[in-house]
């Protein structure tokens, strides 16, 4: 998984990505559910979980067909009857931290704020580090049990499930629902699991692991009498498919269980505010190495069952709940110092270089600061972190890895810092080029970003070989030839370091052939080391690489007289994306106008009151006009760009009999007949607006091959879908 900032990543190092992941969550998730026997953590399993979902809200239009998001488990394993739950069987949603609970319950306040003196109410229960199963009773009677597997099917194992004690082959009492499906995790005490372990070390058999693993493998044996053997228990916390409520709250239902047979935790709580339940949660730590069993932390739910099915279902978990896991192992270390990496959208991050320290099995040796305000002990609102403690450099701190996996800081240990320790300031200026450093404005907050940028976007060294990779993309100015590989190749070795640079390499031929050369000699290097052969005579290789040279020259010769919106686009200014693009290229028609316009915002009080009214332009664009223009090195560069490409003036001549004039289209999927870019200059041509995402404002989806979520969510709006074939008979060509 890789550690890099979300918001750094380019979008194919977030498609490989989320590939990686969707692997290694489908191959972990095979591990723990079918084969009882994890190869990983169940933090490092989470951070992965967290890693993709933030990489899908990041990247909408790239979440695969496969996603683990709101896939429960795995398939069942083979050798069981299958079991359709008729309540999917569903997993929770994680909290780390006291905020991140607070969170939860300002969620839900929120939420029910219209109704007028409610009060909420939360159980809190342990969180039991088992093997989830489903009992189906009928008339009071178990009749069948099933593991959760998948979520929506399971595997039958109702022969094993009626060997343990805990679980009654006939409700006790009165009062039970005709149908019901009592849900519980199975699991292993410590002395149980000891035992197990002697008995199979004196016999000469497996050495067991841990006790959920062994609980697990236990539920899934061909024969019963092993599982009776293992004496596993069971504790009763939730319901599934039923016939009638057992109760109107979350906390009488449970212990209506108990009444039934059941057995239940001591330990579940009702609650009323946060404050109740963190020091509920913080009651059952002190407790946990004293139960006999596994916990891994505490389950919190809303205990009014009607406001449980008002607040609903968030994809593949219920809002109305969440795990309050218990925290990573700590350690305390010290900050020798503070240095400034800047990613390729231009962010500044900073990052603590410490003492090593090891922290769960892991040395640690530097962690990330995130941004300004986390430096300075505030979160994104202006609320306080770590008490409000700032970092500086000196400090001891306490780290932990976030999940088991990644460092951060979570205490700062202020009896311990020097008394010449002084706050700790961000740059104001690139510390890579010079440019200047800023805050942007979020235009829907009104507040400054979190996050310190530099300005040099067309300078920047940091931001170069991204930059490059960009203006030569299919998107921008689609320079057949002039891939990421080659792009990377003439910037290391000093031929292009500016977008301008790249209309000159056909002057330096030489110097490109020498480049060439000596990267297919490292490569037949490479092969060589490989395959233990010598190498082959490579001159006439060479000699059909020197023709593709030409073609490459000649690929670059097309490309100078792009259309404007597609070179406005290929400059790689923050926030101008390809429709943003299109827009400014359709509003100032030249880009001579658009520098001549950026140029007055640049000088004006008050930008906006120079920039035309645009409908799709807001204040977030127009400063990352004003940022770019204002820097007179962009401009430089620029004006060097200008002297070898000649953007053409756009010119939109809408037909009077266009049915798309005035629609609003979004296409996705794989298109056929044209590119993505041809796609969006065609509809804009003929008078349409192209959105990247569906919403109600939509008229037109245009659906190729592998549509995805846009297609889903275009039939829940009822907009109209159609293929590309239809999509050409609509336009008449």
């Amino acid at each position: 998984m890789s550690q890099k900032p979300v918001a750094d990543l380019s979008e194919d190092e977030a498609r490989a990505e989320l590939e990686r992941l969707a692997a290694a969550i489908a191959a972990a998730d095979v591990a723990y559910h079918q084969n009882d026997a994890p190869e990983i953590t169940d933090a490092e399993y989470d951070a992965m979980r967290i890693r993709n979902g933030e990489l899908e809200e990041a990247f909408p239009e790239l979440v695969r067909p496969d996603t683990p998001t709101g896939r429960v488990g795995a398939a069942p394993a083979e050798g069981f009857a299958k079991v359709r739950h008729a309540v999917p069987m569903l997993s929770l949603a994680k909290a780390y931290t006291d905020e991140d609970v607070v969170d939860f319950i300002e969620r839900g306040r929120r939420f029910f704020q219209k109704d007028e003196g409610l009060e909420l109410a939360f159980t809190a229960e342990p969180k039991i580090d088992g093997l989830s199963a489903s009992l189906l009773y009928e008339d009071g009677v178990f009749v069948r049990g099933a593991t959760r597997g998948d979520g929506a099917v399971g595997e039958d194992i109702t022969a094993n499930l009626k060997t343990i004690a805990d679980i009654p082959h006939k409700l006790h009492g009165t009062g039970w629902p005709k149908t019901i499906e009592i849900r519980g995790e199975v699991y292993m005490t410590y002395a149980e699991f000891q035992a197990l372990k002697e008995r199979s070390a004196a016999a000469g058999g497996q050495n067991y692991v841990n006790p959920r693993n062994t609980a697990a493998g236990s539920l899934r044996q061909k024969d019963p009498t092993i599982t009776a053997s293992r004496n596993l228990k069971f504790f009763a916390y939730s319901w599934g498919a039923t016939t009638e409520d057992p109760a109107p709250t979350q906390y009488d239902a449970v212990q209506r269980f108990a009444e039934w047979g059941f057995k239940i935790s001591p330990l579940m709580a009702r609650a009323r505010s946060v404050e109740e339940l963190i020091a509920h949660y913080h009651r059952i730590e002190e407790q946990r190495s004293s139960l006999g069993y596994d916990i891994d932390g505490v389950v919190y739910k809303v205990d009014q069952l009607e406001l449980q099915r008002r607040w609903g279902f968030v994809t593949g978990e219920p809002r109305w709940a969440v795990a309050h896991k218990f925290p990573a192992e700590r350690a305390t270390t010290k900050v020798r110092d503070i240095e400034i990496q800047v990613g390729r959208t231009g962010t500044l991050a900073p990052v603590a270089r410490l003492d090593p320290v090891s922290v769960g099995g892991v040395t640690v040796v530097n962690v990330t600061l995130h941004n300004e305000d986390y430096i300075a002990g505030k979160d994104s609102n202006g609320l306080p972190i770590r008490d409000g403690k700032d970092i500086r450099i000196g400090d001891t701190v306490t780290i932990q890895r976030a999940g088991d996996v990644i460092p951060q800081i979570v205490d700062v240990v202020l009896e311990k810092r020097p008394a010449d320790a002084e706050p700790y300031e961000m740059p104001h200026t690139c510390p890579v080029c010079g440019s200047p450093a800023i805050r942007e404005i979020n235009e829907k907050t009104g507040k400054e970003d979190s996050r310190r940028r530099c300005t040099g976007e067309l300078i920047c060294p940091a931001q170069a070989v991204e930059g490059l990779r960009h203006f030569v993309s299919r998107g921008a100015l689609d320079i057949e030839g002039l891939g990421a590989e080659n792009i990377d190749l003439f910037f290391n070795a000093g031929l292009v370091r500016t977008a301008a640079d790249i209309f000159t390499l056909k002057e330096r031929r030489p110097d490109v052939q020498r480049a060439l050369a000596e990267r297919r000699e490292e490569q037949a290097r490479a092969r060589e080391a490989a395959s233990g052969k010598a190498r082959k005579n490579v001159r006439g290789v060479e000699d059909r690489n020197y023709e593709g040279l030409d073609k490459l020259f000649a690929a670059i010769d097309a490309r100078r007289e792009p259309e404007l919106d597609r070179f406005i686009f290929a400059l790689g200014i923050r926030h101008i994306g390809e429709t943003t693009a299109a827009i400014l290229a359709r509003t100032f028609g030249s880009i001579e106008k658009l520098e001549e316009a950026a140029k007055d915002m640049v000088s004006a009080a008050d930008p906006m009151t120079v920039f035309p009214s645009t409908d799709g332009i807001g204040s977030a664009v127009v400063e990352a006009l004003v940022s770019f223009f204002g820097n007179q090195r962009n401009i430089d560069a620029l004006d060097a760009l200008l002297e070898q490409v000649h953007p053409k003036d756009y010119v939109v001549t809408i037909s009077a009999d266009s049915v798309v004039a005035g629609k609003t289209v979004v296409f996705t999927g794989t298109l056929e007949k044209m590119s993505r870019s041809e796609a969006k200059a065609m509809a804009e041509r003929l008078g349409a607006k192209v959105a990247g995402s569906v919403s109600a404002k939509t008229d037109i989806l245009v659906a190729g091959p592998g549509a995805g979520s846009k297609l889903k969510t275009a039939q829940e709006l009822g907009v109209e879908v159609i293929s590309e074939d239809e999509w050409f008979v609509r336009v008449g060509r």
